[in-house]
């Protein structure tokens, strides 16, 4: 697997993978396809992604196997400003590479980068129901920080937080 910056010619591979992680973590959780999948979403999605890679704060990776995109890091400064903590804004990998560590690799891209800058704190969101990623990112170190934010299907997003030594 080769794991690289992303580009403006990765969008069109990056709002797909995005939408198909999305549609399996929250189909599984309940939400109907129709609220995940709309062509307002898409466009959200798409300035969403290119505002990612063209901020120069903010770092997005792709995970590559055999020519095709199978996962995607997004990270950066903490959406509520924390001192020397960094936020891992999103992992997404294709429901069809669950479990053959492509998440874990772009997690440990996240710790690297705490490490490189030299912070102590990495935080991030989840949505409630989506009990898959809660358990990865258990595994992985972090824990509930007891904030929350507005979620879809009434369902809030809850703050998780990972100190690195």
């Amino acid at each position: 697997m080769d794991v690289r910056e992303a580009t403006p010619a990765d969008l069109d591979d990056i709002v797909d993978l995005h939408t198909r992680a999305r549609i399996a973590y929250y189909g599984a959780g309940g939400l109907p396809v129709e609220e995940i999948v709309n062509p307002e979403l898409a466009r959200e999605q798409r300035d969403g992604w290119t505002a990612a890679m063209d901020a120069p704060h903010k770092h997005v990776r792709c995970a590559i196997v055999d020519g095709r995109m199978v996962g995607l890091l997004a990270m950066g400064p903490p959406h509520i400003p924390e001192a020397n903590a960094a936020q891992l804004y999103q992992i997404h990998v294709d429901p069809d590479r669950w479990g053959r560590g492509v998440g874990s690799t772009l997690h440990g891209l996240f710790l690297r980068h705490l490490e490189t800058e030299g912070l102590a704190v990495g935080v991030l969101e989840v949505w409630e129901r989506n009990t898959r990623a809660r358990a990865f990112y258990t595994r992985h170190g972090w824990h509930p920080d007891g904030t929350t934010r507005p979620g879809p299907a009434a369902t809030p997003y809850l703050g998780m937080r990972r100190s690195h030594p």
